[in-house]
């Protein structure tokens, strides 16, 4: 499978690619990372997840946009400490504490999924449903968020993700009513578009995660399935580009590698943090059609089948991450 480099996102990106200056993509790296990754073993849509939510596909859609909707920030960004919870005999860490407190939350009653309750939560009641070694990042504005989100889900949608996800067809383009293109518009939270230079460079990080969490779960079981997953790219976040950096495919200028290491806020929107999510993404890319060169055999790998790879081995580790205040990812 060919990258197709002029899906929305990624076409986006080549301003940012072009005139970097704090972060490069070493390419020759890259080239090396694809040679010994191509033999490895990939996961694949299976249907299964961390935790027991049930069959039934309309309620694994509200979980999976519930989850996307505050699946950001989870370390401290005083102390670098990540949130963390016990549940079912062992402690979580990142967002997989975060998946630890629904899953505990539901099983106790908490009807987390339904827009009523969201439109209403209050601080007190977040903090005791995500309830950890440390207080959540950003309560309040999670909690805004619910509310806001809550609000769009009981006037316009019966009070439940699942009827949104339905009233799309399962693309993410289709002349501006695809899911990812109605996901933007009709939930402001999920508009993760950056100004680089004049540029608009489309992220969509949480919006692509939500809509590929429910092609993991919902395909193979034949439920819903993304017509055009090929287009989804990497999810730009804290972890991936640590990743890369511990492989060497990125090269970073003095001052961001400084301003990383000690735990120095990057601010939102900066020249750096555009150049680390835009870089990501098209890592990601690039690696992902070196690797399906490399396997001609196999079926080709999807961009966050690349990603989880990256994540799933890095999001737990020591090796400090860049830390920007947002709600985006």
């Amino acid at each position: 499978m060919t990258v197709r480099w002029q899906s929305p996102v990624l076409s986006s990106l080549r301003p940012v690619i072009e005139q970097a200056s704090l972060v490069e993509i070493n390419k020759d790296k890259l080239i090396q990372v694809a040679n010994w990754m191509a033999y490895e073993e990939f996961a694949k849509p299976d249907g299964s997840m961390l935790f027991d939510f049930g069959n039934d596909p309309d309620h694994l859609m509200d979980f999976t946009m519930v989850v996307n909707t505050m699946n950001f920030a989870f370390t401290d960004f005083h102390s670098g400490v990540k949130f963390e919870t016990d549940y079912l005999g062992r402690r979580w860490c990142d967002s997989e504490a975060m998946l630890a407190c629904i899953h505990r939350a539901i099983n106790a009653g908490t009807p987390l999924f339904s827009g009523d309750y969201l439109a209403k939560l209050t601080h007190d009641e977040f903090a005791r449903v995500f309830s950890g070694t440390i207080e959540m990042p950003m309560i309040d504005e999670r909690v805004k968020i619910f509310n806001e989100v809550g609000r769009v889900l009981v006037e316009k949608f019966e009070g439940r993700y699942h009827n949104f996800v339905r009233s799309c067809p399962p693309r993410l383009y289709a002349g501006g009513d695809g899911l990812l293109e109605r996901l933007v518009v009709e939930f402001p939270r999920f508009q993760d578009v950056s100004q680089y230079r004049g540029s608009s460079i489309q992220i969509y990080k949480l919006a692509q995660l939500g809509i590929w969490g429910m092609h993991l779960a919902l395909s193979p079981r034949g439920h819903w399935k993304l017509e055009d997953a090929s287009d989804l790219t990497a999810f730009a976040d804290y972890i991936v580009p640590v990743a890369l950096r511990v492989m060497g495919i990125f090269e970073y200028a003095q001052e961001l590698e400084t301003k990383i290491n000690s735990l120095e806020e990057i601010k939102r929107d900066s020249e750096a943090e555009i150049e680390l999510r835009a870089s990501s993404i098209y890592a990601i890319a690039l690696l992902t059609e070196e690797i399906n060169k490399r396997r001609p055999n196999f079926e080709p790998l999807l961009m966050p089948q690349v990603d989880f790879r990256f994540w799933k081995s890095y999001h737990a580790t020591h090796w400090p991450h860049h830390l920007t205040r947002t709600i985006m990812y």
